[in-house]
Parts: structure tokens; sequence; C-alpha cells
């Protein structure tokens, strides 16, 4: 049996798999069993920040698993806690809590919500303030704190907790806050599954304000956002805003399992022994090569991630069958005159790699893409998109 049987055969059919098998890459190019070769701007859904075959993450990655692959949380590890004074030394946050993905990094963060309405207001103070077309994960909890209902079929009753205002209402959240006993507000700056939705500066400044002015937790999740991916190391930073609690994922591992739940003043010390844990959380490996990303992730070459992001944004706007663009840096969505499953389909066959965010074309190259490398996409988006 080939892979694609075996698959069919064995794996849950939870994956509505393209009929390609990706057997190897360098840079933004994968290619397939047969040899043909593919322009790839979905990233593993923003996971490979580098893109394939990263030989500097590869070497540090390899070099950690010579020494030590695993040991436990019962114990203390280099990577860990480099790793972490990297990313509150980068944000000027307190703590890190590790984990393997990031839905977990969220429910972390919900945790630390529910831990900080406790000491608030008491038990019934657990309310959760996320927005509509949001996308938290795939946990019953983070699920039931995604603002898209076609998610919660099927896996009823959720987890109570959670209210949604509308993505650029601040008088439905303030309408929330004054319903509710809340504890937190949490949302993405980019809606990455709901459509490459960018909130606009002003509401979030406002609900951050109405967050400062309440006692709830300000928390951010930068899973597909975070580690360069919209030309700021988070996408907070674009906001002048500083969150109390942030998570990230996705690219921070580039390209094995990694959460980060980053924890500011306020929330630091809302868990304590025996609140959370995580057997593969702060893993000696996967934080040797997240150590090397975030490293190489500089203010120069974040500034060359932001040229390229409104270079591919100009061409896309200046091809015809393309229309609603939308994002930050190498996370853009678009519109097309066609279905996009069907533009879709027609990129593949010509060697572009893209994926679907709602009704709209999401792009997501690694971020070491070249200016020819965007040229030739727009180029075959260009053909099929009419």
């Amino acid at each position: 049996m080939n892979t694609k049987e075996l698959d069919s055969k064995y794996v849950a059919h939870t994956y509505a798999r393209f009929p390609l098998e990706i057997v190897r890459g360098k840079g933004a190019l994968a290619y397939d069993e047969e040899g043909k070769e593919y322009l790839d701007l979905s990233s593993g859904i923003a996971v490979n920040t580098f893109g394939y075959g990263d030989e500097e993450w590869a070497n540090s990655v390899s070099s950690q698993l010579l020494s030590l692959q695993h040991t436990s949380n019962l114990y203390y590890t280099s990577p860990c806690a480099t790793l972490a004074k990297l990313l509150c030394e980068k944000t000027g946050m307190s703590k890190v809590f590790f984990s393997n993905s990031g839905a977990e990094a969220n429910e972390c963060a919900i945790k630390l919500a529910r831990a900080h309405g406790e000491k608030k207001g008491g038990k019934d103070c657990f309310k959760i303030i996320c927005l509509e077309s949001s996308f938290h994960g795939r946990t019953l909890a983070t699920l039931a704190a995604t603002g898209q209902a076609v998610f919660h079929e099927k896996f009823q009753p959720l987890p109570e907790g959670f209210v949604f205002a509308k993505a650029g209402d601040i008088e439905s959240v303030e309408k929330l806050i004054e319903e509710n006993n809340c504890c937190a507000v949490f949302m993405e700056l980019i809606q990455g599954e709901g459509g490459v939705n960018v909130l606009e500066k002003e509401f979030v400044q406002k609900v951050y304000s109405l967050a400062k002015e309440n006692d709830l937790l300000f928390m951010i999740d930068e899973v597909q956002t975070g580690n360069g991916r919209t030309g700021k190391l988070y996408a907070y930073m674009h906001y002048d805003v500083k969150p109390d609690v942030f998570t990230t994922a996705k690219g921070l591992g580039g390209g094995l399992p990694i959460g980060a739940c980053v924890m500011g003043e306020k929330a630091q010390d809302l868990l304590s022994f025996g609140d959370h844990g995580s057997t593969f959380g702060g893993n000696p490996a996967v934080c040797a090569g997240a150590v090397n990303i975030i490293s190489r992730l500089t203010d120069e070459f974040l500034s060359e991630v932001t040229a390229k992001g409104e270079y591919l944004k100009k061409k896309l706007s200046e091809t015809e069958g393309i229309r609603e663009i939308s994002g930050m840096g190498m996370m853009l969505g678009f519109l097309a005159e066609k279905e996009s499953a069907e533009v879709i389909s027609a990129a593949r066959e010509k060697g572009l790699l893209v994926i679907k965010a709602k009704n709209k074309i999401r792009l997501l190259p690694p971020l070491c893409v070249t200016y020819e490398q965007l040229d030739k996409a727009v180029e075959i988006l260009a053909s099929c998109v009419r």
C-alpha cells in the first residue's frame, strides 16, 4: 500500500487532505513523491518560520537531541530556561509556561483568567469576553472560546464561561462587561481562521482601557500572528498595548510542536505548584530549536518581513480578479472572483500551495521567501483567480 492508501486505512478521517504527498523541501520549495516542485505559501500553516530544511535550526535541534532529548519538568534544563529568558526579555513580560500546542497554551490562559477571577470576585467571577469569528483551538475549552458556531456542532454541551462581542464594536464589549461577572478579555488581533480579519487599532486600545478599568486580564492569542509573522515579533506590538497574558505556538518551534503562555506582572503569580503541568512542555530539543528561531528574528530581519508583506500586498492589489486584501506582513488573505477551493486546486496543479480562511485565500509564506518567489506566486494566482 502507498502512503495515501495507508493513511486512508489507518489514520482517523479528521482531515480533508489535498491529493499531495510532500516528501522533502528546501526553503519555500516542497517536492512530492514524483519530484514535482511546489512553491509553498502556507509554511505548514505558519509553522515553518524559515522554511523547509533550515540547517541552522536543524543543527540546533539535532545537537540537543544527541545530548538530552527529554527529562520531564521534575528537573531543570538549559534550553527551557534560555527560551523563557529570551521571550521575557524581548517582550517585557515576566514568566512563561511551556506546552505542546497553541490550544494548550490557550488552555493555560483560560486557567489564568479563572484564577484571576476567583481572586478578584470569587467563584462566580469566571466569564471571559471573546470575539465573534475568533478561533482559539479544538480542545473543549478552546472550542467554547471560539466565536464560530460551526466548530461547536457535535460537541455540546461545551464548557460555560465565554461570552462574545462583535469585533470592532466597543459598545458590545461594554455591554458584556456590564451584564456579566467577567474576569478577562481574550482575542486575536488578526483573526486567521476567521478570514484574516485585522482588528482596528482604536478598537483594541479601547478594549485595553476597559480591561484596565474593570480589572480584567487583557489576553492576546498570538498562536498564528506571533514570532515575526506580521513584521513585529508579536502582533500586539503594532497596537501600542501590553497584554497581561499572550499565547503563542506555531512558528515558535519552527517545525516542532511547542506552545507558550507568556505572563506579565499581573498574571505571573496566579498559578502555583500543582496548578498546571505538561509532560512534554519545555522539551529540551524543541526549546533549542525555538531559541534558534527567536534569536534570528532581529529588528533588521523583521523590517524585511514587513517590506516583503507590503510588496506582496501591492502585487496582489494590481492583479485582476483579486479583491478585499487583508492582513499584515506575511499573513495575508484575499477574495477571488472564483470560489476559493477552485483557486486553491488550480494553483496546486500549477505548483503553488495556498490555503483557505473561510471564503478567502490565505497566504502564510515562510519568512525567508524571496521576492522572486513572491513574483512567481502572484503570477500563478493571476492565472487561477478569474
